[in-house]
């Protein structure tokens, strides 16, 4: 069993509750408030933004030119195609490039980001991928698991985020993240297992909270 299978078995009760939030669920069935959406995109945009540089960060750590040019294209996927569709996604909404790029992180976003971006650059390459792996992995289930209800994939608002998230080609994205993953993590210590898991922990808490802080469009307190 490689390392991301011991996890995803161990913090399973964890993991779902991405996939089963109401904001999730209420998307794939077409029945989620537009307005919740609209918050959703905005600060999914600039949370990408950051995401992007762990990709960026990734080919500076990485120790060969085949690693680097799978991290440089993801950077490109990301920023030339995943953003691209939030950019569409928002002029359907009215949301202008300039509200998209001049919002205001929400707590969540800031704290989220942060905590990735720390453990990337102050960390090794199988930390940084320890931070981003369940943001990419959660997505391609989620959208794997919402393809399934019947009109997810057509709805007139949803759908096209549903055929992203669910495609081969996200998760051919997806897979080979996981498969970096576990060859980075073979052989090592007990200690720096304990801390991989800390890290993917993590992150799959802030997924959850990031889902909850789009359903109740949470900003800073006034």
């Amino acid at each position: 069993m490689g390392f991301s299978a011991h996890l995803y078995e161990k913090l399973q009760p964890i993991w779902r509750k991405n996939i089963t939030h109401p904001f999730v669920q209420e998307l794939g069935h077409g029945t989620l408030d537009v307005e919740k959406f609209r918050f959703y995109m905005i600060q999914d945009y600039l949370y990408l933004i950051d995401y992007a540089k762990l990709f960026a960060l990734g080919a500076i750590k990485a120790d060969s030119v085949e690693t680097m040019g799978k991290f440089a294209a993801l950077l490109d996927s990301t920023m030339n195609e995943e953003m691209a569709l939030h950019r569409a996604y928002a002029a359907r909404f009215g949301i202008s490039l300039e509200e998209l790029e001049q919002a205001e992180r929400s707590p969540i976003t800031l704290a989220y980001t942060h905590y990735m971006l720390h453990a990337a650059q102050n960390g090794s390459l199988a930390d940084l991928v320890a931070a981003l792996l369940p943001c990419m992995w959660s997505y391609w289930e989620i959208g794997k698991e919402l393809s399934q209800i019947p009109g997810a994939s057509e709805h007139a608002y949803y759908g096209e985020w549903v055929r992203m998230y669910s495609s081969e080609e996200f998760g051919d994205l997806a897979r080979w993240c996981l498969d970096l993953f576990d060859q980075l993590a073979e052989g090592k210590q007990q200690a720096e297992l304990d801390k991989l898991e800390t890290i993917f922990l993590n992150t799959t808490r802030y997924e959850t909270m990031f889902w909850e802080m789009a359903y109740r469009k949470e900003l800073w307190p006034a």
